[in-house]
């Protein structure tokens, strides 16, 4: 009896006795590394909060010094060499360094004429030799960039002046940090007319940092890895860690990152983001004895549970193995009391904690966000307009953007109006300033039509191109409209250029897919000026009726031809089939072309054979001597030619550029970046870009890292998530459709793939995008 008491003591011992063990190991083990990981992500938010706050400090300042120095008076002041006669100006440049002031105080600011001799502070105005920090100034003046902060001493940089003047700025931080600005911005110099230099006190930067706190000790590091925003103990201590990290920002070019270190005795976690503005690093450092007390806490809690388990183990076998006839069902009873009683809701604590300080950090960069997106927007819509012009973007994808960008969408009617510059002979201006011109000109026509009667004005091959979106059906309203649009525009940039301009314009239509064709008919008008004389209004159906139309196919021929160059550049052979055969059939379906059509084939051969010239490739590994020129003469039939083109030229000349690829990459890594951004939508992987490049997944995967620094699918992962929170801002799409729309099938493993990359789920971001 005593022997299977014992047996059976000893069996439920070991069957209660080993999971309460595991378990208990388990349970220390994921609390202390869920411990770390919440401390470490909590110390990265705290960081980017920092680096938030401090960058807007710094970008506010920037902003304000620039607005000064791009103003009228100090434009004009700097070609005046001020005295003290000069009273009233001198009080309002000091007004203006005065006014500079915004969310940190400045402590100093010095406006220099390095030409003119002079300086104005915020003390008035002196002699520029006559300032304690010249020195300073003129070793600001040999940096390379024309806008930088100096974060080093005065001191020190006039010492290593004395021994060298063309040194770096390489001293002891200081207890301010400048804002540079050379005058004029550009061209980058270092020799500039004259500096902007404001000094904000390091205390006021300070100010932004988080407190010491349970979550680690912040300073921030320069862009040579010193620590400028710190105490001396600090510098001190972590000179090793700021080694480390200015090595994985530098080297291996980390943007932000997680490592352990020792400093003496203790062991730190070091956590670190680094800024792309102006190259600052912020850093946490945090004891790892300090994250582990709150593990050592449940390790005795666990222990403890574990040793009133055991015990409660004990005590039931012991009790079941005298109750020989009820051992199970005592057990079985035991087992649903503990079930019963626990209680395992911690999780989703931690979670809301989580997802609240996302929050929060989110709302706090909010306005932030919308003014960057702002400033690309116009960008983006110029970018969408040159690729519709270009023929590389469908109807429907165009009218996506059309609805997200803000493009008309109530139209009947489109028309394209082409603006050429005539001649800057006579003029005040010279040939180089055309380009500054045509700038202008797409500026005034941006500002002269409403937003809702045009889409985003370009220049396109020395013209400024506009497509115009009319609500009319008669042709003659739209012939009319488009005359009095044209005039407008001709008479304001007259009026404030002083420049003659001629304008043409293409037929009406109903479909952004014929934009291409339109462009061609509108600079087909302007080449009326050869017989009609400069500073006209040409409309294309005029010269249609007049007999011209031949000028258009024309025109309409070389735009397939540069369409036909660029898909060989790019190495795409049956896009070039494509087209090719598109432009057969434009020259040969035509009876004015029976008899010519040799001529512009070989327009086009020339045009082609440049391309292996570029490239440094001799013709002759294409052409095969004299032999494929006289069979080119011979070609009869449309099948003759477009086979002898695809073998003889096409063929050899995606070979040569594949070849070439294996040392010169020829832009791969572009490329694919380019087929990201238009194909995102669509279902593509590595491989079947690598089948419309004609190279080899694994090359161009190796291509990918090397250029970009960041593996294919990476990538595109983060660039549908950038369009996933473009698409949460800018409609209405429900998660699962945008979801869908990025070709993720599995909605949670898009959700996961969003929460991953930003820290929290899409419906959180729209929350906070559209708060209730």
């Amino acid at each position: 009896m005593q022997k299977y008491l014992l047996r059976l003591l000893g069996f439920t011992l070991i069957l209660g006795a080993l999971p309460t063990v595991i378990i208990g190991i388990a349970s220390y083990y994921i609390a202390t590394q869920d411990i770390e990981e919440k401390v470490n992500e909590g110390n990265l938010q705290l960081l980017q909060q920092t680096q938030m706050r401090v960058e807007q400090t710094l970008r506010s300042m920037e902003l304000s010094a620039l607005q000064f120095v791009n103003s009228s008076l100090v434009k004009g002041s700097m070609n005046e060499a001020l005295t003290g006669e000069d009273f009233i100006q001198v009080r309002e440049l000091m007004t203006g360094l005065y006014n500079m002031q915004s969310k940190a105080v400045v402590k100093q600011a010095y406006l220099m004429n390095i030409e003119k001799d002079w300086a104005v502070s915020l003390n008035g105005l002196k002699l520029a030799d006559n300032m304690d920090n010249k020195k300073e100034f003129l070793a600001y003046t040999k940096q390379p960039e024309s806008i930088f902060w100096n974060t080093r001493d005065i001191g020190s940089v006039n010492t290593v002046l004395e021994d060298d003047t063309t040194s770096e700025l390489t001293s002891a931080p200081s207890e301010t940090i400048s804002l540079v600005y050379k005058i004029p911005l550009t061209p980058k110099t270092n020799t500039p007319k004259g500096l902007l230099v404001v000094q904000i006190s390091t205390s006021e930067i300070h100010g932004g940092l988080t407190a010491k706190n349970t979550l680690g000790n912040n300073y921030v590091l320069d862009k040579t890895g010193m620590a400028f925003l710190s105490t001396a103990s600090d510098k001190e201590a972590n000179s090793e860690i700021n080694r480390i990290i200015q090595d994985r920002v530098s080297n291996q070019l980390q943007k932000q990152g997680f490592f352990k270190a020792k400093i003496g005795d203790k062991n730190m976690g070091v956590s670190f983001l680094s800024s792309g503005n102006n190259s600052w690093t912020f850093v946490n450092v945090v004891s790892i004895e300090e994250i582990t007390k709150g593990s050592k806490k449940i390790a005795l809690f666990t222990a403890g549970v574990c040793g009133l388990i055991l015990l409660l183990v004990l005590i039931f076998a012991f009790y079941g193995s005298r109750r020989m006839y009820s051992p199970i069902r005592s057990l079985l009873e035991f087992m649903k009391k503990m079930e019963t009683d626990a209680n395992p809701e911690r999780l989703g604590t931690d979670e809301w904690s989580y997802i609240k300080e996302s929050l929060q950090s989110l709302f706090v960069s909010r306005g932030r966000l919308e003014k960057q997106m702002q400033g690309q927007s116009a960008h983006l819509k110029e970018f969408f307009v040159l690729k519709l012009f270009t023929g590389q973007i469908s109807d429907s994808d165009f009218m996506y953007r059309s609805r997200m960008y803000g493009f008309p969408t109530e139209w009947d009617h489109l028309g394209v109006l082409t603006i050429q510059i005539d001649n800057l002979q006579d003029t005040r201006y010279q040939e180089q300033d055309r380009e500054l011109l045509l700038f202008a000109i797409n500026n005034i026509v941006g500002e002269l039509l409403p937003q809702q009667a045009r889409f985003s004005p370009i220049l396109l091959n020395e013209s400024q191109v506009t497509l115009l979106a009319v609500s009319a059906d008669q042709a003659q309203d739209l012939k009319t409209y488009f005359y009095q649009t044209a005039e407008l525009i001709k008479s304001t940039v007259e009026q404030y250029l002083q420049l003659q301009v001629s304008i043409g314009i293409s037929a009406s239509f109903d479909k952004l897919s014929y934009t291409v064709k339109a462009y061609g008919e509108s600079l087909t008008a302007l080449k009326s000026r050869i017989s009609l004389g400069p500073d006209i209004i040409v409309h294309y159906e005029d010269m249609e009726q007049n007999g011209n139309t031949e000028t258009a196919v024309y025109a309409h021929l070389k735009v397939v031809e540069d369409q036909l160059i660029q898909a060989l550049k790019d190495v795409q052979l049956n896009k070039a089939v494509d087209i090719f055969n598109q432009y057969l059939s434009s020259i040969l379906h035509k009876d004015g072309f029976l008899h010519e059509h040799h001529i512009l084939l070989m327009q086009v051969m020339a045009r082609i054979l440049l391309i292996v010239q570029d490239r440094g490739v001799s013709v002759k590994k294409v052409l095969d001597g004299e032999g494929d020129i006289e069979r080119f003469f011979k070609l009869q039939t449309r099948e003759e030619i477009s086979l002898w083109f695809q073998s003889r030229l096409f063929a050899p000349i995606v070979r040569i550029l594949t070849e070439k690829a294996d040392t010169q990459f020829l832009n791969i890594a572009d490329r694919l970046v380019r087929m990201i951004h238009e194909q995102y939508d669509q279902e593509m992987t590595l491989e079947s870009c690598a089948s419309a490049l004609n190279f080899h997944p694994v090359y161009l995967s190796r291509v990918f890292k090397k250029e970009i620094g960041v593996s294919f699918s990476d990538y595109l992962s983060e660039y549908r998530m950038n369009m996933a929170k473009v698409m949460l801002e800018t409609t209405n799409l429900k998660i699962s459709e945008i979801g869908e729309k990025l070709q993720y099938k599995n909605i949670s493993a898009f959700i996961r793939t969003f929460r991953k990359t930003f820290g929290m789920t899409p419906g959180s971001y729209r929350e906070l995008l559209d708060p209730k």
